[in-house]
């Protein structure tokens, strides 16, 4: 714990912008991890429930289901068999699905792409502090004996490369977290487009045996 308290105070300044960098890269992971795997189980659930309904060909007891969840699986199929209800061509139901996922997915989406800018300014502020903490070095060197020169130098170095170190550390796991929040937004983005495709070709078998 101490060589950690010390590596912090020998960084300088810049540290502490760091750290909050990493505090709020952190908050936005674990408030993103939390919805993304709620939506995720939330869709799996009502699926799990409308998709028997639906292979059933019964669309009033389907939309009945779906307005009264609020999941984001539910706001899709909400929009399509509402239009099922209205109209009878594919072209329709399929539209009005694809203008709710245009709603959806910047939901699903929302503040994961921060992460990879706080991940670049970590960086950033890293760099920025070894060179501000060189500069200054450079200048105590200056006034210095030629004695006390060389090993105040390396001592100065030592100490401003921490702030670089501490960057990466920040933004390393922050570009990793954004990466897998990426991933997972992606399959909840893949599995919704699947069951609107099994949605709508329910929809259409069962509209083609009517007629």
């Amino acid at each position: 714990m101490y060589g950690l308290v010390r590596f912090f105070q020998m960084g300088g300044f810049f540290m502490f912008p760091i750290l909050i960098v990493l505090a709020v890269g952190v908050a936005i992971a674990v408030e993103r991890w939390i919805h993304l795997k709620r939506v995720t189980k939330e869709n799996r659930k009502m699926w799990d429930e409308v998709h028997p309904v639906l292979a059933e060909g019964d669309f009033d007891k389907a939309r009945e289901i779906v307005n009264e969840d609020t999941s984001a699986l539910s706001q899709m199929l909400s929009m399509g068999l509402a239009r099922q209800g209205a109209v009878r061509r594919r072209e329709d139901i399929e539209i009005a699905m694809e203008e709710s996922m245009m709603e959806i997915v910047p939901q699903l989406e929302k503040r994961t792409p921060y992460l990879a800018l706080l991940a670049n300014m970590a960086t950033l502020l890293g760099l920025l502090g070894t060179i501000m903490g060189l500069i200054t070095a450079f200048a105590a060197v200056a006034s210095a004996s030629p004695a006390e020169k060389a090993a105040l130098l390396a001592a100065s170095i030592s100490e401003a490369m921490n702030c670089t170190a501490f960057g990466l550390m920040t933004a390393i796991p922050l570009l990793l977290l954004h990466a897998r929040l990426t991933t997972t937004t992606g399959q909840i983005v893949n599995s919704l487009e699947m069951a609107s495709v099994k949605a709508l070709n329910t929809i259409s078998n069962f509209t083609k045996r009517q007629y």
